[in-house]
């Protein structure tokens, strides 16, 4: 913890959503809580995200930012332990290489091809996921919703008007966040109030705006576990449908991106005022060097030395952004939004790996 508490800046932390890669997130959220110079002002989450959000908010509540790191690894350690009993499971091959895919696997061969012609209300009727009973068993969502900790938003998408929805701190339960992590191949979709919803990646992966309206903080941080840019054309069946799946839970993320972009532009040349609207700041924590190896089908990996990996992973990338970002918190954005507003280029320009993902990532594959 750092003694100093004049030292510390407020933040508003914006999660990814992506099944078992957000055991990264967890990584980053445990360095910067051990870091302690960031105070999280308000947190928004999606699917993995909004876990992650929970856990933390409960963990808060029991005993501050120790309490929030403990209650994180509690969290994780049980999806990992519910991962060692799953039917889908790495060959003995991908494990001599080192391959955390588990495409190989006949049963996830099995499952994937059941998911695209039959409905889960055939194949699971009674709405079988061993992840929520993980969450109801681990997380007290009474603390979640107490006033400690940070403002909570988690998303998540309506069936019938497709419209996001944003629940608040006050209205987040096991349902709410079941529906956040939705996704209509698989599972049923989850009823709040006779409203069916489905995943929130679908609308916002995460969703920004509610920062704007709840909170006077102008820094946001980004924790982006979905690559937005992929060189080249995907060729096999398996992989074009894994880049419309990215295209698709990146895109109301990038909307609102844009949105960000054009008001920026717009304080900055004057033409509206920066006392009537907010001139956020953008940072982001992410690993695109890393996931760039992944297959999608990683994300149902739950073992638990895959998920040590990528908490190990999130630590040393939030560590590379606190020496390299922390000091223009409160100063200047440090991801570049300039080149949302040009057509046809590349989201956000391509920076150099940090040194201890660097360090972290050539130590992995050696």
């Amino acid at each position: 913890m750092v003694a100093n508490p004049q030292g510390i800046k407020p933040i508003n932390i914006a999660l990814q959503g992506g099944g078992s890669h957000g055991a990264f997130t967890w990584g980053v959220l445990d360095a910067l809580l051990e870091d302690g110079r960031l105070d999280m002002v308000a947190i928004s989450g999606t699917s993995a995200g909004a876990m992650n959000a929970v856990a933390l908010a409960d963990g808060w509540s029991r005993g501050g930012r120790d309490g929030a790191r403990e209650r994180l690894e509690v969290f994780w350690r049980a999806v990992g332990t519910v991962g060692r009993f799953s039917p889908v499971r790495r060959t003995p091959w991908d494990m001599i290489w080192g391959n955390w895919s588990v495409e190989h696997s006949p049963t996830f061969q099995w499952f994937d091809a059941v998911s695209r012609f039959i409905s889960p209300y055939v194949a699971n009727p009674f709405g079988s996921n061993p992840l929520r009973d993980v969450v109801g068993r681990h997380i007290d969502f009474d603390r979640v919703r107490s006033a400690a900790g940070p403002r909570l938003f988690v998303s998540a998408t309506n069936v019938e008007t497709g419209q996001l929805r944003v629940f608040e701190k006050s209205e987040i339960d096991a349902d709410v966040v079941m529906a956040s992590a939705c996704l209509p191949q698989l599972f049923k979709a989850v009823e709040i109030e006779g409203v069916p919803y489905w995943d929130g990646g679908y609308g916002g992966n995460p969703a920004l705006y509610p920062f704007f309206y709840a909170s006077h903080v102008e820094d946001v941080l980004l924790v982006q576990i979905n690559p937005v840019v992929r060189e080249g054309a995907p060729h096999s069946a398996r992989e074009i449908q894994n880049r419309i799946d990215e295209i698709t839970f990146n895109a109301g993320l990038l909307r609102e991106l844009r949105a960000i972009a054009f008001v920026k532009e717009l304080i900055a040349s004057g033409v509206i005022s920066h006392e009537h609207y907010r001139d956020i700041r953008m940072h982001r924590i992410d690993a695109d060097e890393a996931f760039k190896d992944l297959s999608a089908s990683s994300k149902i990996n739950a073992e638990w030395a895959f998920l040590q990996y990528l908490r190990d992973l999130g630590r040393v990338a939030a560590q590379d952004w606190l020496a390299e970002s922390f000091d223009k918190v409160g100063n200047e954005p440090t991801l570049d939004l300039s080149d949302m507003l040009a057509p046809g280029l590349k989201p956000g320009a391509k920076r150099p790996v940090g040194k201890r993902v660097r360090e972290f990532l050539e130590k992995a594959r050696s």
